[in-house]
């Protein structure tokens, strides 16, 4: 049977205003070094679409209020370097939630991974995941 879903495309962040969406931008274009693949909006840029190297985090400006935390608790974010993430958002003055440690998933087989996680400009929780 083929398979419906292939992966994830995106994951949609919503700023409110154009300030937080700088910020937001920022946090994922400069501090974590991931390129911008497109942006639009109405003469202002509003809305961006950045590259994880497996799918797309999609942000935009237009979020009439702060929204709170939904269902999803987080999102990884693969990577071979956890420690050096974490360096990163430290240093821009981003909160870390969890310092990088080495974890095994009791699965089977067993799941050996490093990982750690922070918050990012407008409270999404993020982790960072490197399969050991």
């Amino acid at each position: 049977m083929d398979r419906l879903i292939k992966g994830i495309h995106h994951v949609s962040l919503k700023c409110c205003g154009i300030e937080e969406f700088r910020k937001t931008v920022h946090f994922y274009n400069i501090v974590l070094g991931m390129e911008i693949l497109r942006s639009w909006g109405n003469g202002d840029e509003s809305s961006v679409m950045i590259d994880t190297g497996s799918g797309v985090i999609e942000i935009f400006a237009n979020a009439n209020e702060h929204l709170s935390k939904g269902t999803i608790r987080h999102f990884a974010l693969m990577t071979d370097d956890v420690d050096a993430c974490i360096k990163a958002v430290r240093e821009s003055g981003f909160e870390v939630v969890m310092e990088p440690n080495d974890i095994v998933i009791k699965s089977n087989p067993e799941y050996p991974a490093r990982i750690a996680f922070c918050k990012g400009p407008i409270g999404e929780e993020i982790e960072f995941f490197q399969e050991r």
